[in-house]
């Protein structure tokens, strides 16, 4: 559909589903890799005519599991943690950073509810209540 392969898109293992890290240009709506989750080493650059308009077109999406805001004003930051619909904005670093410490989930199509100690702890655990 016109993307361009700016890096990697080749196979490095087929009996293994390797992939070689791939960076794509001229993608867009419609498009499998804008559309979908990609759970893979691909990263696309999309245009967009403001920081806000990226926002925008972020939230368009049906998936919101993290974002990844690259930025060193801090309203930029604040802004996108207001507006952006996902489960994580993560500043300065890739939307798929995470620790076994921090609430982990996403939003929309991204999942529901959270992952990490807390949550795991409350899964496996009753809570009871005594009144005297």
């Amino acid at each position: 559909m016109g993307a361009e392969v700016l890096v990697g898109g080749k196979i490095k293992d087929e009996n293994h589903n390797l992939f070689e890290q791939t960076l794509l240009s001229n993608t867009g709506k419609g498009m499998k890799v804008c559309d979908m989750e990609v759970f893979g080493p691909v990263a696309t650059i999309e245009k967009a005519t403001s920081f806000e308009d990226a926002i925008v077109q972020t939230n368009e999406l049906v998936f919101g599991l993290q974002a990844g805001v690259f930025t060193n004003r801090v309203d930029h930051m604040k802004y996108a943690h207001e507006e952006l619909e996902v489960g994580g904005v993560m500043i300065n670093n890739i939307p798929g950073f995470r620790i076994d410490s921090m609430p982990y989930g996403g939003v929309k199509d991204s999942g529901l509810g959270r992952e990490g100690i807390k949550y795991t702890m409350e899964e496996i655990t009753e809570p009871r209540l005594l009144v005297y």
